[in-house]
């Protein structure tokens, strides 16, 4: 958490150093317009992005599939595009990565990797001993233990009617 707080503060620094060294090295205004077509391009890439992204989710959803690729894809458009939108190089670099579809395909790669190491770490420790009953036969799911009954609350500070006991 400290590491993001300390990213999230030294970012914008970091933004202005570049900026400055960039317009010493072009001029300040070619690097002025420079951050404002990646504003424009930014623009541009989330409402095609998303727009694309919904048309493939509608697609894979009628033709009965889960659209988890569509949106994963979509939403690394998506942070390109805000990348994109926010003044300064760095960002645009990131958001330019974001928006090449080799990385795409490489953070969507590692994402699934992750997601499915994560979901065998789950039924490795969650399935064996809450599932099951120890030693019955074929694994049978172990029941619930539930107990019914019925419940009346009496406050002792009220007096009670005698024809209700």
């Amino acid at each position: 958490m400290r590491a993001f707080l300390l990213l999230f503060l030294i970012f914008p620094v970091l933004e202005l150093y570049v900026f400055f060294k960039v317009s010493t090295a072009i001029g300040f205004f070619p690097a002025l317009l420079l951050i404002i077509a990646g504003s424009a391009l930014g623009v541009l890439v989330v409402r095609v992005a998303g727009l694309a992204t919904a048309l493939r989710a509608r697609e894979s959803l009628q033709r009965g599939e889960l659209p988890a690729e569509d949106m994963f894809q979509g939403l690394m458009l998506a942070l390109g595009g805000g990348l994109l939108l926010l003044p300064g190089f760095i960002s645009d670099v990131i958001g330019l990565i974001c928006l090449l579809p080799f990385t795409r395909r490489l953070l969507g790669r590692k994402m699934r990797e992750r997601a499915e190491a994560q979901a065998m770490r789950q039924r490795a420790f969650g399935d064996d001993p809450f599932m099951t009953r120890p030693g019955s036969p074929g694994g049978q799911p172990r029941q619930p233990n539930v107990i019914e009954g019925e419940y009346e609350h009496h406050d002792p500070r009220e007096p009670r009617d005698p024809r209700n006991l």
